[in-house]
């Protein structure tokens, strides 16, 4: 897989090669590339950084098929896999190349792990970037609907720098990437379950993966992120059957007032004292 920054060609990061030039492009791609680029006289090489204007094989249509350029954002491109010796971009590769830190997460990440069988229909990228890819133009959507790399959507969420852990890394294709581990994205998904399915979805991955979590680390982890976390942890795990004298670090964890077991339902429900949680479920 060959990323193009500005104008130049390289291999990203783990990939092996790196690409200085047009001329080493074309040699590794199998075929003559035109790259047709906006000039700027104070440019040193007459280019404005970031922008191709025309990027094709000479044997196709420069304005049609014959486009073989992948935008990821500005000043970022890939090959198209239609160029000979061009391994298939990976959606998981491309999330790696639009912001770092980055690991994929929450319904990508259980999806991954083999935690749910719903597809989600975009790719989910945990990140404590401050400076996220955009959009340029007046139609710029809502960062809820996401960042779409050709037909796909990429869905940021944002975290604090020290919230970043609980990620491991696998290989895709000839890239390193990073994913959360299955403790952490429950916990993501906990945090965060409209990026889950819904609450009830997230209960029951709970329910159908309890006994392949790592419960200490789970909750090892909690205990680095916000208060709400941790209580809602310790009712699950409290309904799971995990014993009470294991969650007891998460029971004296203090808060301030009662918190919304779902936070994404109504205000209504009875009160749990032990866990300082309003059990705001159907049927409760």
């Amino acid at each position: 897989m060959i990323y193009i920054k500005s104008s130049m060609a390289y291999r990203y990061e783990t990939n092996p090669g790196i690409f200085q030039h047009w001329n080493r492009v074309s040699a590794q791609a199998g075929c003559r590339w035109k790259a047709y680029l906006y000039k700027r006289s104070s440019d040193r090489n007459g280019y404005i950084n970031g922008y191709f204007l025309e990027v094709y094989s000479p044997d196709f249509t420069p304005f049609g098929a014959g486009w073989r350029i992948i935008r990821l954002k500005y000043g970022l491109y890939a090959l198209s896999s239609v160029v000979p010796g061009i391994s298939p971009l990976h959606e998981f590769q491309i999330a790696m190349a639009l912001v770092q830190p980055a690991a994929i997460s929450h319904w990508s990440a259980l999806n991954y792990h083999g935690m749910t069988e719903q597809v989600p229909q975009r790719v989910f990228v945990l990140t404590s970037a401050h400076i996220l890819p955009g959009l340029r133009g007046r139609n710029i959507p809502h960062p809820q609907r996401g960042y779409p790399v050709g037909r796909t959507l990429y869905q940021f969420v944002q975290i604090k720098p020290d919230h970043f852990f609980g990620i491991t890394e696998i290989w895709v294709n000839e890239s390193k990437v990073k994913v959360t581990d299955a403790e952490r994205t429950c916990l993501d998904c906990l945090m965060f379950p409209e990026y889950a399915g819904g609450f009830y979805e997230v209960l029951s991955i709970f329910k159908r993966n309890i006994s392949r979590l790592d419960i200490e680390k789970m909750i090892q982890y909690a205990l680095r992120l916000d208060a709400a976390t941790i209580k809602r942890l310790g009712w699950i795990l409290e309904q799971q059957g995990i014993d009470l004298s294991k969650l007891e670090l998460l029971q004296k964890t203090s808060i301030k007032g009662y918190r919304l077991l779902d936070k994404t339902g109504l205000r209504k429900g009875a009160y749990n004292s032990r866990w300082m949680i309003q059990e705001n479920l159907a049927g409760r």
